[in-house]
């Protein structure tokens, strides 16, 4: 299963999910689904504009932990 640290580095950077909207050119609503966890998919070009703002490496949003699989 994959965990989205989103929300921690957004708290390292002391940024809000309504500044890296802004930034990022992706809406609020996009993010958030995102960042609680819900999103399918995330493209590369969506994730590279992710990490040049919060100065981060994939890795320092994106998280494989083994769990169960969806059904």
């Amino acid at each position: 299963m994959i965990i989205v640290n989103l929300d921690v580095m957004l708290a390292k950077r002391k940024m809000s999910l309504t500044e890296l909207s802004e930034k990022v050119g992706i809406t609020q609503a996009n993010l958030s689904i995102l960042k609680n966890g819900r999103a399918k998919a995330v493209r590369f070009d969506t994730l590279d504009r992710i990490c040049r703002v919060l100065g981060c490496q994939p890795g320092d949003i994106l998280e494989w932990q083994e769990g169960e699989e969806e059904a």
